[in-house]
């Protein structure tokens, strides 16, 4: 199961999501950042810290919201993934081409 709250501070659009994000739950996720990018908010920070597992299919969904945000010149910043995400978006490579910061207030100020 998956949780997802969304919220705006000035100009970015905070993302947070806690649970598990696999097969079943991914497209929740996917959901959420692109209604956000389809209404026009492209400067996102994705808060992972609550999120205990992401499969390859949760990864798929952040790369294709990072590549809508990148073409409407947005980007999307990772906020304090735990651990295990963590090392998921270093073995994928995913880690060299997010931004990904310790504390959501750092992701949120560094737009």
């Amino acid at each position: 199961m998956v949780e997802i709250n969304v919220s705006n501070q000035a100009q970015v659009t905070l993302v947070e999501v806690s649970g598990r994000v696999d097969s079943m739950t991914a497209n929740q996720m996917g959901s959420a950042l692109g209604s956000q990018i389809s209404d026009g908010r492209v400067h996102l920070v994705l808060d992972l810290s609550a999120v205990d597992y992401m499969s390859s299919a949760g990864l798929r969904e952040i790369v294709t919201a990072l590549k809508s945000v990148k073409r409407a010149s947005g980007d999307l910043r990772i906020a304090q993934p735990s651990d295990r995400v963590r090392e998921v978006l270093e073995m994928s490579g995913l880690s060299t081409i997010f931004r990904i910061y310790a504390t959501q207030a750092d992701a949120v100020k560094s737009y």
